[in-house]
């Protein structure tokens, strides 16, 4: 586990595998974590792990198709897709909040629908 809480990437657990994914150019991977926490706290998912992993390579970001960090992820899958067009890039992810605002962080409420519905499906 790191100093911010989360574990590192290749755990296996028997609920859903919930990673960050960040890239070490951008410096909101650890505000992520906690936020992705809380939310699954709120959920009543407070022993999910959150795990990190570095995406560092062009290359990984392509197989990835990584759009930027931070990228919330369960199963591998990124909770909130961007549109298809959105190359992988090593960059920060820029989130657009509900009311308007950008944000280097999900809409909390946009996160917690996402992460519901994705832990809820691996749970049943």
């Amino acid at each position: 586990m790191t100093s911010s809480g989360m574990t590192t990437s290749g755990m296996t657990t028997s609920g859903p595998a919930v990673e960050i994914w960040a890239w070490s150019g951008c410096p909101s991977h650890e505000a992520a974590g906690d936020q992705v926490r809380s939310v699954l706290g709120e959920l009543g998912f407070a022993g999910v792990p959150v795990g990190l992993r570095w995406v560092e390579t062009d290359e990984e970001a392509e197989r990835l198709h990584f759009v930027g960090s931070p990228t919330v992820v369960v199963d591998g899958r990124d909770v909130l897709p961007p549109p298809p067009a959105t190359p992988p890039s090593l960059t920060c992810r820029i989130y657009h909040r509900r009311d308007g605002r950008v944000s280097p962080l999900p809409d909390p409420d946009d996160l917690r629908e996402a992460l519901g519905g994705a832990v809820a499906a691996h749970t049943r």
